[in-house]
C-alpha cells in the first residue's frame, strides 16, 4: 500500500522536504533519528495518493501539521483523513500554533497516540 505512489508524487515529497514550514522544521528537529522514545518518524512520506507531513510506520500514524490554509479546506482534509483511516492508518492533526507554543505537549501527544 505504501508503494503505490507515483514517481511524480515521490518527487513532490522530496521538494516538500526541502521546503518545510517553520512548524514542520521545529517538529522534525525533535523527532528525527529516533529521538522521540525510539520511534522512527519519516517526514513528507508518500502514502497512496497523498503525502503525509510525518509518518510513524510502527504505529501506522499519520501526523498532519495544519496551518492557516487548512481553515479553508476542511472538507478536503476530512476526505484525506477518511481515505487514510479506511486503509488502517490513524491520523493526528496538529496546528502550527500548538507546535510553536508548546512543543513538549505536542511530543507527549504523539508518543501517547503511538503507544496506544
Amino acid at each position: 500500500m505504501l508503494n503505490e505512489s507515483s514517481p511524480e508524487l515521490r518527487q513532490r515529497a522530496k521538494e516538500l522536504r526541502r521546503k518545510m514550514t517553520p512548524a514542520e522544521r521545529l517538529l522534525w528537529q525533535r523527532v528525527r533519528d529516533r529521538q522521540l522514545e525510539g520511534l522512527k518518524i519519516r517526514r513528507q512520506h508518500p502514502i497512496g495518493r497523498f503525502i503525509a507531513d510525518f509518518y510513524c510506520h510502527e504505529a501506522r500514524l499519520v501526523i498532519e501539521i495544519d496551518g492557516g490554509i487548512h481553515d479553508s479546506q476542511a472538507g478536503r482534509d476530512a476526505a484525506r483523513t477518511e481515505y487514510l483511516e479506511q486503509r488502517g492508518f490513524r491520523v493526528l492533526r496538529i496546528r502550527n500554533e500548538a507546535i510553536t507554543a508548546n512543543i513538549e505537549q505536542v511530543l507527549a501527544e504523539i508518543v501517547a497516540v503511538c503507544r496506544s
